[in-house]
């Protein structure tokens, strides 16, 4: 018996898969102010273009062995793990909220967060044409959707902006060194046009909590003690991940039991 459901997650899986092949492109060109269109996919070791049946996402990779066809260079397991990070949040966006505006909304949302982790981690920078782009799209998203409210991403922008600045400005009092960069507090305003303002607290809280224990491990292991650098946007993106897949209904708790009725 044909089952709807399965099919359509196995459709968004794969598109998931052919956005995170196309995101892999944008993290590696979009920081060297490259074009993400031209030319095509090619081996950045021998030159050569690489044919469609050797770009196949995710599994290209392991038929090659994670090495170029023509000059046997390495190729970085990150391609494959980005295509099937982007197909199974995708494949998980539809499993939530079905057909609708809010779907489309999540994946553009979480394209850009896909790639903004990773060009983060790489260069420590947090691209405007996403941040900002996001903020715009989230606010009109929510003029258009009638699942949300524009007032609601308005407050979620002003805030999730608004903290991470006035964190950043009190740090800056005190030390006289920048400990949150602009992209952090453009990011956060993005994530609170989608998400809305309730879920400022949520992604804040779980961001700081995954986001310390990672910056424990690495100063550990680098031995710079407090002053080791962790990019703080992937944590943010994962904080956002958690409340769209979950974490809303525990964020709604929480204002039910402390602030009933906002």
């Amino acid at each position: 018996m044909f089952d709807q459901d399965i099919f359509f997650l196995v459709v968004f899986f794969i598109l998931g898969a052919l956005f995170g092949s196309f995101g892999n492109v944008v993290i590696y060109r979009l920081p060297k102010d490259e074009s993400v269109v031209k030319p095509r996919s090619y081996c950045y070791s021998c030159k050569k273009q690489i044919k469609w049946y050797d770009n196949i996402p995710i599994f290209s990779w392991f038929l090659l062995r994670g090495r170029c066809r023509h000059c046997g260079a390495k190729f970085s397991f990150r391609y494959p793990l980005v295509e099937l990070i982007m197909a199974s949040l995708f494949a998980l966006s539809y499993h939530y909220v079905g057909f609708s505006w809010s779907l489309l909304e999540y994946l553009i949302f979480i394209f850009g967060l896909v790639v903004c982790t990773f060009i983060d981690f790489d260069h420590m920078i947090l691209p405007d044409e996403f941040t900002l782009s996001g903020i715009v799209i989230g606010l009109v998203g929510a003029a258009l959707n009638p699942q949300r409210e524009f007032v609601d991403a308005l407050l979620g922008v002003l805030m999730g902006g608004g903290f991470l600045w006035g964190m950043a400005y009190v740090y800056y009092l005190l030390t006289k060194n920048e400990g949150m960069g602009g992209g952090d507090i453009k990011l956060l305003a993005w994530i609170g046009a989608l998400l809305g303002w309730k879920a400022i607290p949520f992604v804040i809280m779980s961001s700081a909590i995954v986001g310390s224990v990672v910056g424990i491990v690495m100063s550990r292991k680098q031995k710079a003690g407090l002053k080791t650098v962790i990019p703080f946007g992937p944590y943010l993106a994962l904080g956002a991940i958690f409340y769209l897949f979950g974490g809303e209904t525990i964020a709604l708790w929480y204002f039910d039991l402390f602030l009933p009725g906002v």
